[in-house]
């Protein structure tokens, strides 16, 4: 009798249950997934025990690690991010990852975010300096009228926002990123990529900074390596040996795993359309519309060298200039529109004049930069990549916004003279005819910028310390 009585109560406990449930159910809808995969997930056997024999735990949803958001804020930190982001995809493909750019539209992600694996934050927006409003007033003011005072504040309280959420920051390039990631409140790493100890220990040349710099004992400043130093840091990684050491100094736990920038190139075999012609590699950037003067001076340049042997100018160029703004610039040199001397260059178009042929390449500079004796350039990330594949490099500095005089003497600075500034048209033709005529040097300048750029793999190296720092969060 006692036990009818008991089987009575949870008989009308199971009812009572069963239509609590129920009611729940249809007052929430939105709630009804949730409660299947509850009860499922109770049930020991069948199809429920089935899934969870065949999915490993550490791929279960229950498990699965937060989001990684990366900050970068230049057009060279966001390519280097891509690869590094891209490194990390292939580790932990499960993982989400997120990138906030913070100086233009991001546009080297666009293909990773049509994909689905990478989510793009906003806001965004181009200004006129293209990020590089440190290298004159002027640059400053004009991104403050376009609106960076707003849209800094807007990129700050996201990041606030997805920092409160405990989601795990790594950034990458200089103080912008890094003091936004450790101003969030939550764990964060950064990767440090446009400062070298080399610019001050190693010339060539001297700069009046260097006294400052040996004052401090690294490149970076004393705010900077503070930031560094957070409890909240779990990762600090330099692109060389020697800034990771002047930090490691600083009380910075400092690594250089690696340079991103180098990962992805080598030398292809040299077409035999070619063979016969000087190879040099144009480099003119991709800020409008300082690009397309670029371009016009270093043509010019390269048009006045001596002599009659044929001469390829490889033009590696990305969005920007776009055809219209190359034909035009092209059109005003005297050039004339031909066809490509062979389809296997991938060139996107091919001018002439006189010995002198000009192909254009969208997107082909990983394929052409090892095919070039030499290049000129008014470019940052593409010099540096172009130099550390041992291909020496001469610059024109401009008025800028980017390419400006202080900005090239740092890059020769940097690179050990692997990339020398030139002071104008004149000047570059020189020395490029002496550079082309001169085996040794080339071969001399080039290992120096192999050096200093370091070998390839940083990538999957960061990755790999990324995941690892931040697999609990």
């Amino acid at each position: 009798m006692k036990y009818s009585n008991r089987y009575s109560k949870l008989q009308f406990l199971e009812r009572f249950i069963g239509k609590t449930v129920q009611k729940i159910i249809k007052a929430a809808p939105r709630f009804e997934l949730g409660i299947k995969d509850l009860q499922s997930s109770a049930l020991p056997l069948g199809h429920a025990a089935a899934r969870e024999q065949l999915s490993p735990s550490g791929d279960r949803i229950s498990h699965a690690p937060g989001s990684l958001l990366f900050l970068c804020n230049g057009h060279g930190e966001d390519l280097i991010t891509l690869r590094i982001i891209q490194a990390v995809h292939r580790r932990a493909p499960r993982r989400p990852l997120t990138v906030l750019p913070l100086v233009g539209a991001g546009r080297v992600f666009d293909a990773a975010v049509q994909q689905g694996w990478l989510t793009r934050l906003g806001p965004k927006a181009a200004l006129p300096s293209g990020g590089f409003s440190n290298q004159s007033l002027r640059g400053l003011l004009a991104d403050v009228r376009a609106g960076l005072p707003s849209l800094s504040w807007s990129q700050w309280q996201l990041v606030r926002r997805l920092g409160h959420e405990r989601q795990p920051i790594v950034a990458v390039g200089d103080l912008l990123p890094l003091l936004m990631a450790w101003s969030s409140g939550a764990p964060f790493g950064f990767i440090g990529t446009p400062k070298s100890d080399y610019t001050w220990l190693s010339g060539p040349g001297r700069a009046k900074s260097d006294c400052y710099h040996r004052l401090k004992g690294s490149e970076w400043d004393p705010w900077e390596w503070r930031l560094m130093r957070s409890r909240r840091c779990q990762l600090v990684a330099m692109r060389d040996r020697l800034t990771a050491r002047g930090l490691q100094r600083k009380g910075v736990g400092a690594l250089a795993p690696g340079n991103p920038m180098m990962d992805g190139l080598q030398v292809q075999p040299l077409p035999s359309a070619l063979d016969r012609c000087r190879r040099v590699l144009l480099l003119c950037g991709s800020r409008m519309p300082e690009a397309q003067r670029n371009l016009q001076r270093l043509v010019r340049s390269a048009m006045a060298l001596p002599g009659r042997v044929p001469m390829a100018l490889l033009v590696a160029v990305g969005a920007q200039p776009d055809a219209e703004a190359l034909s035009d610039s092209l059109e005003q040199l005297g050039f004339r529109r031909s066809l490509p001397p062979s389809d296997q260059l991938g060139a996107e178009a091919c001018w002439v004049k006189g010995a002198c042929l000009v192909l254009i390449g969208r997107g082909c500079f990983d394929q052409w930069a090892g095919w070039a004796e030499a290049g000129i350039a008014t470019a940052g990330t593409a010099t540096e990549q172009l130099v550390g594949l041992g291909i020496p490099a001469l610059s024109l500095p401009g008025p800028g916004p980017q390419f400006k005089p202080g900005f090239a003497r740092r890059q020769s600075r940097l690179l050990g003279g692997a990339v020398r500034p030139c002071s104008d048209e004149s000047e570059l033709t020189r020395r490029l005819e002496f550079l082309l005529d001169d085996p040794t040097l080339r071969s001399h300048l080039g290992r120096i910028g192999t050096q200093r750029m370091g070998p390839a793999g940083g990538s999957d190296q960061l990755a790999r310390l990324i995941l690892d720092r931040f697999n609990g969060y």
